[in-house]
């Protein structure tokens, strides 16, 4: 396990990260695969996480599973989604839930920490680590 604490003025703040973390491996170097929305879910390997997704044919999500759906953009539910003038310092506010009617551009690379993807349409390389 490990830890990152962030010391602001006086103030200790601790997260907690899932599994063992190889700091030589943060951003996909651990491997990667490609999905389209002939295949199943796509799942990462244990303790690990999709870092990165990188749409290489315009994608619509059935199931896109973050980590903590407070955190990251998901299908289940609305990541930093506090009403208007409810920000704290780890949420945001107005976030809303993906939909699989929602189309992701030729070309974004978007980042984060999920579990489980499924395509309804389109393709992807997820990057695992």
């Amino acid at each position: 396990m490990s830890d990152l604490k962030i010391t602001h003025a006086g103030t200790v703040m601790t997260q907690d990260r899932q599994g063992p973390m190889n700091p030589f491996a943060p951003f996909g170097q651990v491997g990667s695969a490609f999905l389209n929305n002939t295949s199943g879910d796509l799942i990462p390997p244990l303790n690990q996480v999709f870092v990165a997704i990188t749409v290489i044919d315009a994608a619509k999500f059935t199931t896109l599973t973050a980590e903590d759906s407070t955190k990251y953009i998901n299908t289940a539910a609305a990541a930093h989604g506090l009403g208007a003038g409810a920000a704290t310092s780890i949420q945001g506010e107005d976030g809303v839930a993906v939909a699989n009617t929602d189309e992701f551009p030729v070309g974004l690379t978007m980042y984060g920490r999920w579990t489980g993807i499924r395509l309804a349409d389109g393709v992807i390389v997820a990057y695992i680590g």
